[in-house]
């Protein structure tokens, strides 16, 4: 239900001005007319959706990878039926997000240029940053230095920072009577300089084609301008990726069963092998020290034809499985095998004697296996299949150590502490008084504000806190459940979107 809205852009109303008023295409049209005619990966479709500032459908942009003439591409295609194409800073974050996957990933990068210009009343989560608006420009430099192709389209209104999209592409096409570039728009000039002029004579197809030659290419139409557009890719020398001979085996179990295999509820764990018998292969899958540190599953499998290793969770993160995936991910190192990862954190164990031995034990060798996750010179991708809490969310290729795509299921939880688990002091005793006093505690805790908690372990293991400060109204545990949703997560681009348990074979 999400996507079909996010599918609808600004809403029909807009989609109505900007097609019929405006004489433009929408830009899922645009997509299609560009890229090859199969399927294509879009990336974060959910971004922007109950954002402070209100809902942006799909940040404003549509970003994804696809094909155009055989040749894999980054695209970002800007939207202007989202409150007319004006960019917000969860737009700035989604095409520096597609920026850096084609940068890791050596993919040619494409963009559809039809914006308004920043949004003005956000510009200080816009503009002076080192991960703001102008480190798109920045980017665009260092993959020009890096050898990586860029093309634009001007396929509406570019404004401002975004004129330098296209002029810093190696190649740009400009659409005749919709295509305008200039820093100022009309209503600025005349502002200024009192001049009434035109966007056209400003700014337009004819004069950037003609007489600054900002623009390699004029177009009459938006179908000339994507045939010109594919036309220019094919003749940049930039080889596609050969394909499979061999047609790859299906699994011996349908992929279509994961929907009822996805963990629903976090007091188990789920056996991780059900889920890879629905994604390797023929569902083979060569496995790594099988007997040592069952917690965690690793070895290697084919994806899709393509040779990977896998990384998943079975349990809790103990200090066998922990050396275990340490030494297995050194190894797809060595020998240049892409990784795959399947979070999904185990509950903790109940007893504070093995709580203790635990924490002892696996401490170090959890930062082991963190530190050859983050050196792993390999392709990483990582997907959380159920929850991703904590610490175990680094060591299994957390957000924070880059992998180079990042997808949730939509059952997927990602916090700091699971929220349905949320710590308390372990009753000492039976006592009805001792039970009385606890609830009262949690009852007082839930309505202070998170700076005036301060968290430590104990001795025993268990997470403690205490108060530093009068308490305000604020309810921490409804937002905890709220924040840590795979869809909180997906609106604010700390993943790559959140993909159907079924479909994860052919993302």
């Amino acid at each position: 239900e999400l996507l079909e809205k996010v599918k609808q852009g600004g809403g029909e109303n807009a989609i109505q001005r900007h097609t019929k008023r405006n004489k433009k295409l929408f830009v899922r049209e645009r997509l299609r007319l560009l890229l090859d005619h199969e399927d294509f990966l879009e990336l974060s479709p959910l971004a922007g959706l109950d954002l402070p500032y209100g809902d942006v459908p799909a940040a404003g942009c549509l970003t994804g990878i696809g094909r155009i003439c055989g040749v894999w591409c980054v695209f970002i295609a800007s939207d202007a039926t989202v409150k007319g194409g004006t960019i917000y800073p969860i737009g700035v974050k989604k095409q520096l997000r597609a920026q850096e996957i084609a940068m890791e990933n050596r993919l040619l990068s494409v963009h559809l240029v039809d914006s308004g210009g920043a949004f003005l009343p956000l510009q200080s989560e816009l503009f002076p940053d080192k991960l703001h608006g102008g480190r798109v420009f920045y980017n665009e430099a260092i993959m020009s230095a890096m050898g990586i192709p860029q093309v634009a389209v001007v396929c509406g209104s570019c404004v401002a920072g975004g004129a330098y999209v296209p002029t810093m592409a190696e190649e740009s096409v400009i659409i005749d009577k919709i295509g305008t570039l200039f820093l100022a728009g009309p209503p600025l000039v005349k502002a200024a300089t009192g001049e009434d002029v035109s966007p056209e004579d400003l700014g337009g197809a004819r004069l950037h084609s003609q007489v600054s030659g900002c623009s390699d290419h004029f177009a009459a139409s938006e179908e000339e301008a994507y045939e010109c557009i594919r036309n220019v890719v094919s003749t940049l020398n930039w080889q596609p990726v050969p394909e499979e001979d061999r047609e790859p085996d299906s699994p011996l179990y349908s992929p279509e069963e994961l929907l009822g295999l996805a963990p629903l509820d976090y007091s188990c764990t789920l056996p991780v092998k059900l889920i890879l018998s629905r994604l390797v292969d023929g569902s083979r899958f060569q496995e790594f020290k099988a007997a040592y540190g069952t917690t965690l599953v690793t070895g290697f499998g084919h994806v899709e034809g393509h040779l990977v290793g896998i990384v998943a969770s079975n349990g809790e993160l103990a200090h066998d499985a922990a050396l275990k995936g340490s030494h297995f991910v050194q190894l797809c190192g060595q020998r240049g095998i892409p990784i795959l990862f399947f979070q999904n954190t185990a509950p903790q164990p109940a007893g504070p004697a093995s709580i203790s031995q635990a924490h002892s034990n696996r401490l170090k060798a959890q930062a082991s296996m963190m530190a050859a996750v983050a050196c792993a010179a390999v392709p990483k991708i990582t997907i959380v299949i159920g929850g991703c809490f904590g610490s175990d969310s680094y060591v299994m290729c957390g957000r924070s150590f880059s992998p180079n795509f990042l997808f949730l299921w939509p059952n997927a939880r990602v916090a700091l502490v699971d929220s349905r688990r949320f710590p308390t002091v372990p009753p000492a005793g039976d006592c009805p008084g001792e039970e009385l006093e606890l609830k009262q505690l949690k009852a007082k805790w839930m309505d202070l504000p998170v700076s005036s908690v301060i968290f430590f372990h104990c001795s025993a293991g268990f997470l403690c806190f205490f108060c530093a400060s009068k308490p305000v109204q604020f309810s921490t545990l409804s937002r905890l459940e709220e924040e840590s949703s795979a869809f909180y997560s997906s609106s604010r681009l700390w993943d790559d979107g959140i993909i159907p348990p079924q479909d994860t074979r052919k993302v």
